[in-house]
């Protein structure tokens, strides 16, 4: 069990916490300051029992010390940058590599493992907010970052990302949770059913960076089209051995400016279903 207590320190100087949302349906949801991290997320089962569907660690120690992107925002820009080089508006910039040859979710020292500064909380909204300097892991431009988690009373987790600069950049953020619908160690996901929204995927290269390429689906293990066990396909040779499915697929999106479904997940058991 997560408490306040446990995660209540100073880091650079700057108060860590940790603030729990919780709708009318009882779900709720504990993030922690220290990279905007979601810590635990309750919700019912189809016998309206609770239970934690994200992985994460109880103390902030554990937290600091171990798998530093669960739960995080990662930033300033995430996933891999292929040998850490880009060009911006005639500008070469090189950022430090730490995975391989490659930049990968911000840097060495990325938004993931920074305490960011609580602007409000009440109970269904946290709003969070980081100051990025002006070459901060090679990156160009004084960027400020605000989060905004809300917890609906739909059962909706929505997190909103504005960010100004002041200096052209790159920016790419995502929370990086990862989710088991039976419940948090009870089980691995095989038996979670995975539908996605998408006719074609991204080519990686050996260092896992992108090639440019895209691929169709149709065909191969990485089709999802239809809802397909995770099992039947996470250990095919065409994803990397022992380390699952870590891709990216090209979601269909027809409407311009609104949000399109990217696709579900379902585990039978608990009849739990989580939609992106």
């Amino acid at each position: 069990m997560k408490t306040v207590k446990e995660l209540e320190i100073e880091l650079n100087g700057k108060p860590v916490s940790l603030y729990t949302l919780f709708n009318k349906n009882g779900m709720s949801v504990d993030i922690t300051n220290y990279g905007a991290k979601i810590i635990r997320l309750m919700v019912p089962d189809k016998n309206g029992k609770f239970d934690d569907v994200v992985l994460a660690f109880d103390t902030l120690d554990e937290v600091i010390e171990k798998e530093i992107y669960f739960g995080a925002i990662c930033g300033r820009f995430a996933n891999r940058i292929k040998d850490g080089k880009f060009t911006l508006d005639g500008v070469n910039y090189q950022l430090p590599v730490n995975n391989g040859t490659n930049a990968l979710h911000g840097g060495i020292h990325g938004y993931n493992e920074k305490a960011w500064t609580v602007k409000s909380v009440s109970q269904q909204e946290l709003v969070l907010e980081l100051f990025s300097p002006d070459g901060e892991e090679g990156y160009p431009g004084n960027l400020t970052v605000t989060a905004t988690y809300i917890l609906s009373d739909e059962n909706e987790i929505k997190i909103h990302y504005e960010a100004t600069t002041d200096k052209a950049t790159i920016i790419g953020l995502t929370n990086h949770s990862y989710f088991n619908l039976r419940g948090a160690g009870n089980g691995t996901i095989k038996e979670h059913l995975l539908q996605l929204n998408a006719d074609f995927y991204t080519v990686l290269d050996e260092s896992f960076a992108l090639t440019g390429e895209i691929r169709p689906v149709a065909e191969t293990p990485f089709d999802f089209r239809q809802p397909t066990l995770v099992g039947k396909n996470i250990d095919d040779e065409a994803y990397v051995p022992g380390w699952g499915i870590d891709n990216n697929w090209c979601i269909r999106k027809y409407q311009a400016g609104e949000l399109a479904l990217a696709g579900y997940i379902y585990e039978p058991t608990s009849g739990r279903k989580m939609e992106c």
